[in-house]
């Protein structure tokens, strides 16, 4: 499986038959537009990033949450390549924003297993970190069409999913958020975890150990690697950036990763936005 990591959350899955993208976030405002202004989807960025890293065959994107930094890019996405949007009753409304046939839009439904091609995604209830001075919209829905440009923090949570992604050699659990729900991952077990980290710098001790033991403890990954460290506000054209210092340490983020794997024996990688790595 070669996988391409955007940055944030965004994935790309490639089997060699089939893509599949988790989340869709390539524009990436600055902070000043975030809080002042309105945004619409960068094309010319997006083409470029979907032809140097062959997007050509994408059947499918999974919207873990309806925050900008996460779906932000899903309409002019499915639109150019003709991909199917799966997601929540808010992602919907941003795909209809962005004028997606109806036929490309799929909402899906919580514990709910969904085919496509070799792949085996399963949709599982999730909880958002906590809110910070960015964002204090947890709970809150899309409840119409979502036209572009938009004001960001328009972008409300929507709910929040992970997917458990089964393939013919490997399993896979992309868990977006620092969060948890006590006993939401009893029963799986996946090779590679992509973890969500945003969060865990300023958390404290006991925050810190539930949080592992119910997610990596009870998954007991092969491989961790951590996502949703990085400056989304920093553009996918520049230098990668950690986290701005308000909001998250990405050193700490990384030293407190690097205790739980080494402790327990899990390989950890730090995968850079636009690489790819084959597993």
């Amino acid at each position: 499986m070669k996988i391409t990591y955007f940055g944030t959350t965004t994935l790309l899955f490639d089997d060699g038959k089939d893509q599949i993208l988790f989340d869709c976030h390539f524009t990436r405002p600055s902070l000043k537009k975030y809080i002042t202004g309105s945004e619409a989807s960068d094309t010319t960025l997006i083409d470029d990033l979907l032809l140097k890293h062959h997007v050509d065959r994408l059947r499918a994107i999974f919207i873990s949450h309806t925050h900008h930094d996460h779906v932000m890019d899903a309409p002019y996405t499915a639109n150019m390549t003709g991909a199917v949007i799966y997601g929540s009753s808010s992602a919907m409304n941003v795909a209809r924003g962005g004028n997606v046939m109806e036929h490309q839009m799929v909402e899906f439904q919580a514990n709910a297993s969904y085919t496509i091609g070799d792949y085996r995604i399963t949709v599982i209830p999730s909880l958002h970190s906590k809110p910070t001075i960015l964002n204090n919209d947890l709970g809150e829905t899309i409840d119409a069409p979502l036209v572009q440009p938009a004001r960001l923090r328009d972008y409300k949570e929507g709910g929040s999913y992970d997917f458990y992604v089964e393939t013919l050699e490997k399993t896979y659990m992309i868990r977006p958020s620092f969060n948890y729900i006590e006993h939401q991952m009893d029963g799986y077990k996946a090779d590679v975890l992509f973890l969500g980290v945003a969060g865990l710098a300023k958390a404290d001790a006991q925050t810190e150990q539930t949080f592992f033991a119910e997610t990596a403890g009870k998954l007991q990954p092969k491989l961790i690697i951590p996502v949703h460290w990085d400056n989304f506000f920093s553009r996918l054209d520049e230098p990668v950036r950690g986290m701005i210092p308000v909001v998250e340490h990405t050193e700490v983020v990384f030293y407190k990763l690097m205790q739980y794997c080494e402790a327990n024996a899990v390989d950890f990688l730090v995968q850079i936005p636009r690489t790819s790595i084959t597993l």
